[in-house]
């Protein structure tokens, strides 16, 4: 009976990523038609405003004040259309590590995590309040299955929303980051520290992307977890957890 609720438990899971991953091509799919079409619409209108500026050039003098606050506007506005470009979903990540908890009367929980995180953009959206961040910006669905080794056999299941921020420019290639959020998710362990299997989970950590080449980036991550039922049931004392993560990325 366990065996099938495992084998449920990991078939629903995996239905949930795949899910995930669909509706996140089919979005960015949809945002870079539709930006695409609008590039194509604008481009007539930039043409013509692009000869105005040859003759206005031709026929008057430039002060070179002038033409850096120009070069910047112009510099400004390229990045902010990149940035349109690339849609919501501009990344996939696969990780997965090692994780360390104390049970009450079972000693140490080990926890081995695999987590497929949808990095979904969040600066081409602030770009159109007026807010302009330098560094990495993202919203992060992370649905996740975790083999647990100790004190037996047991499993996790669930997904979490998290935000990313970055602590350099985008261009850099090495990009550490802070991350945090919530989620919920169900254990399949029995715990003298929580009265209900369904749970919640707060996350705090900080990482590190290395980046092998524009689009590949090698990640190294450490988590904070806190998992509790909202006091849905007694008990409800909290079980905490050390988390030490690697991985890939692959951005779009």
């Amino acid at each position: 009976m366990k065996n099938t609720k495992l084998i449920m438990l990991a078939l629903a899971f995996s239905l949930l990523i795949f899910g995930f991953i669909f509706a996140g091509i089919i979005v960015s799919r949809h945002v870079k038609s539709v930006t695409g079409s609008q590039r194509s619409a604008e481009g007539s209108g930039e043409t013509v405003k692009a000869e105005a500026k040859e003759v206005a050039k031709a026929n008057l003098p430039r002060v070179g004040l002038e033409n850096r606050t120009v070069s910047k506007e112009s510099a400004r506005s390229l990045k902010i259309e990149k940035q349109a470009r690339k849609g919501c979903l501009s990344g996939i990540e696969l990780l997965s590590g090692f994780g360390l908890a104390h049970l009450d009367g079972k000693g140490a929980y080990h926890v081995i995590p695999f987590y497929v995180d949808l990095d979904f953009d969040l600066k081409p959206l602030l770009s159109k309040i007026g807010i302009h961040p330098v560094g990495l910006l993202q919203f992060v669905e992370e649905p996740f299955l975790a083999g647990v080794s100790n004190p037996k056999g047991n499993l996790e299941v669930g997904n979490n929303f998290l935000i990313k921020i970055g602590l350099l420019p985008e261009t850099s290639r090495i990009q550490p980051y802070f991350k945090g959020g919530a989620g919920f998710l169900y254990m399949s362990q029995h715990t003298l520290e929580q009265g209900t299997q369904f749970n919640f989970n707060e996350y705090a950590g900080f990482g590190i992307h290395f980046f092998l080449n524009k689009s590949l980036a090698f990640t190294m991550e450490y988590r904070y977890r806190h998992l509790s039922n909202a006091g849905i049931k007694q008990p409800n004392h909290g079980i905490n957890s050390n988390f030490g993560i690697l991985g890939l990325s692959y951005l779009f």
